[in-house]
């Protein structure tokens, strides 16, 4: 015999038949339900019992369902809260989004989709489970880390649409599998997909599939990414490399939450989660008209940034450390030690290529040292990409200092440009230069 406690649900809404036909539905699904009919009385109940789940109508008496997600964050902050709004209301459920609910529901509440919702919030894992995975998969403990942590932590919690942002190689993906597993979807498929690989006449079915017949080659029916994805993520990685043609469907498929194949006849609904990156300034390209505006409020609810390797220098030797580790288990051999000055190397370089570079430089090493040491000339690092605040200039070779150090004030503003494919925004924050500064620069450097 089952004598565990049902799981309890707090319903908030002031309309009787909201309530009740709420109470019903998930009481058939063998939970317990309390219900309150004003903020009031959600907070004297919140106060007393412990809820698995919180559904909020957006409009109540004494306040709104936005103030109660609120209430509920400061709280108890993995208390999943989900919104109810008008149909249409969609700039209300993205506020809600941001302000931290798990989901939102559109009136007349469609009850296939409000089982769906409630059977996903309660499949959430503990608040401690969260926590563990997380630091076991990114590794370091500088600031930007520990943020980047907890922002991952909170974003597991909901169903948003989550823009990652960051330069090549500093792990979106990861971050992006971190929220799909730390999250409802867990046990679900996350799909991820490279926007810029697929030859765009391949696009449409690559992403929705096709029916057998439809175009020469479709010799069999065959399901696309979405379809793949239904139930659990989709992670659209550099998503800016998608053709405007494509960005029109993609934007129509996120809003119906349906997809239809090509050569087929009707639509499949599907349920994912959308994630998705790009190393590129996505606000740019929309300013550039290569990227819709629509589509760019869809995937981006919230953005979420990765700082890059330079912006955590005190990773990078835990980082090593892990990744010296690993290629010795790899390789079967004793593991490498690090010598001091190839240390100090790693933490005056710029990275570029980030945490992908350092793990291919590190291999590079392991397999070049001698007597398992890695020594600075080991890694064949590149002088250009060494930070200001490594081993002095020669002053033998220096004529002019005027002349050096607008050398090197060049050749760093090149850098920063190359690395964001020259958005004079972007590398203007990279640098952390103001835009007007950074023009002046410009101008001054001959780059204009």
């Amino acid at each position: 015999m089952n004598t565990s406690p049902r799981q309890k649900i707090l319903i908030v809404d002031d309309e009787p038949d909201i309530r009740e036909l709420l109470e019903i539905t998930l009481g058939r699904m063998k939970l317990e339900t309390f219900s309150a009919r004003n903020m009031g009385e959600a907070r004297a109940l919140l106060q007393r019992e412990h809820f698995d789940l919180c559904l909020t109508d957006m409009r109540l008496p004494d306040g709104t369902g936005l103030e109660l997600v609120q209430h509920i964050q400061q709280r108890d902050p993995h208390l999943p809260v989900a919104m109810i709004t008008a149909y249409g209301s969609l700039e209300t459920a993205i506020n809600a989004l941001k302000a931290g609910a798990f989901d939102f529901l559109t009136k007349p509440v469609e009850l296939p989709r409000l089982r769906e919702l409630v059977s996903s919030a309660l499949r959430m894992p503990t608040a401690s489970g969260l926590s563990t995975a997380i630091e076991r998969r990114l590794l370091g403990d500088s600031p930007p880390m520990a943020n980047l942590r907890k922002q991952i932590d909170k974003l597991a919690r909901s169903q948003a649409p989550v823009y990652i942002s960051g330069e090549s190689g500093s792990g979106k993906e990861l971050v992006a599998r971190l929220i799909h597993e730390q999250g409802p979807r867990a046990s679900q498929p996350f799909v991820p997909v490279n926007c810029g690989a697929i030859p765009s006449e391949l696009m449409e079915s690559e992403f929705f599939g096709h029916r057998k017949g439809s175009f020469t080659g479709a010799v069999e029916d065959k399901p696309g990414l979405f379809q793949a994805a239904h139930g659990g993520t989709l992670f659209l990685d550099e998503v800016a490399d998608l053709p405007l043609s494509m960005q029109v469907k993609l934007l129509r498929a996120i809003q119906e939450k349906a997809v239809r194949s090509v050569g087929g006849q009707q639509e499949t609904v599907v349920d994912v989660r959308i994630l998705c990156a790009t190393h590129k300034d996505l606000e740019a390209e929309v300013s550039a008209e290569r990227f819709r505006q629509d589509l760019y409020y869809r995937l981006n609810v919230i953005e979420l940034r990765v700082p890059s390797l330079r912006e955590r220098r005190d990773d990078i030797e835990a980082l090593a450390m892990h990744v010296l580790n690993r290629l010795a288990k790899d390789t079967g051999q004793p593991e490498a030690r690090l010598h001091p000055q190839a240390l100090e190397a790693l933490k005056n370089y710029r990275f570029p290529g980030n945490v992908r570079e350092l793990e291919n430089v590190l291999e590079r090493a392991h397999t070049l040292c001698e007597n398992r040491t890695i020594e600075a000339q080991d890694l064949r690092l590149s002088e250009g990409n060494c930070s200001a605040d490594g081993a002095l200039a020669d002053l033998t070779q220096i004529d002019n200092l005027e002349d050096y150090l607008e050398s090197v004030e060049r050749k760093l503003i090149l850098q920063a440009l190359e690395e964001t494919r020259w958005n004079r925004t972007a590398a203007a924050q990279r640098l952390s230069l103001s835009f007007r500064s950074m023009r002046y620069r410009l101008k001054k450097l001959g780059l204009d």
